[in-house]
């Protein structure tokens, strides 16, 4: 038996080698730069999942290893993400306490869980499965989500202590009940973060805001205590290293109950990455694997639910700022998990000067730049039907849990796809004494009764078919053209195929033997 491959098993033996010093230099720049990015966006998104502060740092560390050292993409870089974390929390908290130990635990399960189905889909070769997940399903649900979060965030900004919900609408109703409770200087420190941080991304794009805003939010709360030293800070933690996290594998019952949103989530972060390191890739000119790709975020997942990291995908801003900064390998992305891990052990102390309001603010920032206005108005000018798909995911992700939303966003990417292959292309022409059609897919049971209807309406007594571009036929689509060559026949006429493909004509010619075939061939 033969050893597999050890480049396949490892796959950063194939880059790692090929790293000078001014390489490693550079992609240790880069790695700071994305750390401190990463920094308040990791505590922000475990806010947003319902998870301590600490949390959002431990999912930065592991998993962002593993992905980046298995991983074929020399720029995506994963992580937390505010889709996947609030897709989290709507699956997790109907089922326990956020921020307690049941709800924790309940989370990393879910995450092994997804863990293991990503896995399994790169394991099997399945990357392609993950193109039926359109990307207007993608810009829909992120849409979505950005609105469902800023929502969310709303209570923390004013300062009012609500119960989470699991909907858009839920939430909206509950701050109306309670607006008459807002505390002013929680708002007026949300706002200025926010305002400050959309200052700094118009004039400055390429500084951090996320952390200048939040630093400069924190200074203003400890200056000035007379006015929001009341206003609530960010739990305090104990800076460390991420701790093991033991997992409920032998209760089914859980696992069961945690299987759909697993699926769901799992699915969101795998087409997510694979969207962002296929534009990057096309940018840098670099072949990626998308199997090995998705077997990487499998791997990160199932391994760094044990080390406390929570369900993290391809992160937009942070890929990105590695592009920019002129990353050489995937060891920027190494290099950024360990500045976090060293920030997570000796800046826990800041952190938790950070104000609540503050970090809304933030979110509500991050909840901007979800929205791609870009890709919006693209999509409406090319593709009505694929608008129609995002507009359905973005109201689903609304009224629905997120989970279900993107269920709903991808039968209805579907059932317009099956819509369009259903109805294949079809010309007539008129060649003499025959009916000519230039069909323009394949023949399958969807798509059957369609030509069938087609040949029916033909009046000319010999009609042909020209099937240069039939790549495929089933039985459905078998059994129907010797149904109609048949029914010619007896009106003394006849059905042929013209150029057909020889695996066409050997499937046709299955079903009766070649000698009774009664369809005709021609080249």
């Amino acid at each position: 038996m033969a050893w597999p491959d050890r480049q396949r098993l490892l796959p950063f033996l194939r880059w790692l080698p090929q790293q000078n010093r001014a390489s490693v230099r550079r992609d240790l720049l880069v790695g700071l730069s994305g750390a401190i990015l990463a920094l308040p966006q990791s505590i922000a998104y475990a806010l947003i999942a319902g998870l301590p502060a600490e949390y959002g740092l431990y999912a930065a560390i592991v998993p962002v290893l593993i992905a980046c050292l298995w991983g074929s993409s020399w720029h995506l870089i994963c992580g937390p993400t505010a889709a996947i974390s609030i897709v989290l929390y709507a699956a997790v908290s109907p089922m326990a306490v956020p921020g307690s130990g049941d709800y924790i635990t309940l989370i990393l399960l879910l995450t092994f869980l997804a863990g293991v189905f990503q896995w399994l889909m790169g394991m099997l070769r399945f990357g392609a499965l993950v193109n039926f997940v359109s990307h207007s399903v993608v810009i829909g649900f992120t849409l979505g989500a950005a609105v469902v979060i800023a929502l969310g965030q709303l209570p923390s900004l004013m300062g009012l202590d609500l119960d989470s919900q699991t909907t858009a609408l839920k939430t909206a109703q509950s701050l109306l009940q309670h607006v008459g409770e807002i505390d002013l200087p929680s708002l007026l420190l949300g706002l200025g973060t926010l305002l400050i941080g959309l200052a700094i991304k118009l004039l400055r794009p390429r500084w951090p805001a996320l952390l200048i805003s939040l630093l400069g939010a924190s200074l203003l709360a400890l200056l000035w205590p007379a006015m929001f030293g009341h206003v609530a800070r960010v739990p305090a933690f104990i800076g460390q290293l991420p701790p093991l996290s033991p997992l409920p594998l032998l209760d089914v019952e859980l696992i069961l109950r945690l299987l759909p949103g697993a699926v769901a989530v799992g699915m969101l972060g795998l087409v997510t990455s694979l969207s962002i390191a296929r534009s990057l890739s096309i940018r840098s000119e670099q072949l990626i694997d998308a199997n090995q790709e998705i077997r990487a975020q499998g791997l990160s997942n199932l391994i760094g639910a044990w080390f406390s990291g929570y369900l993290s995908s391809g992160s937009f801003t942070r890929s990105g700022l590695s592009y920019d900064a002129g990353a050489r390998s995937p060891l920027a992305g190494v290099f950024s998990a360990l500045w976090v891990a060293l920030f997570a052990v000796a800046g826990a102390q800041l952190i938790a000067h950070i104000p609540i309001p503050a970090m809304a603010g933030s979110i509500l920032l991050i909840c901007w730049g979800l929205v791609d206005h870009r890709a919006i108005r693209a999509l409406y000018r090319v593709s009505r039907p694929e608008f129609v798909v995002m507009l359905l995911t973005f109201f689903a992700t609304l009224l629905l849990e997120l989970q279900t939303a993107i269920y709903a966003g991808v039968l209805a990417s579907l059932f317009f796809y099956l819509k369009r292959t259903s109805q294949p292309r079809v010309q007539q022409s008129r060649e003499g004494e025959a009916d000519v059609l230039r069909v323009g897919g394949s023949i399958f049971f969807g798509a059957s009764h369609y030509l069938q209807v087609r040949l029916q309406r033909c009046q000319a007594t010999d009609v042909v078919i020209d099937a240069r571009q039939i790549n495929f036929i089933d039985y459905s689509g078998v059994e129907m053209l010797h149904q109609e060559a048949r029914r010619l026949r007896r009106q003394d006429r006849s059905l042929t195929l013209r150029r057909a493909r020889p695996q066409v004509i050997e499937e046709l010619q299955k079903l009766e033997g070649v000698e009774r075939c009664p369809i005709r061939f021609e080249d």
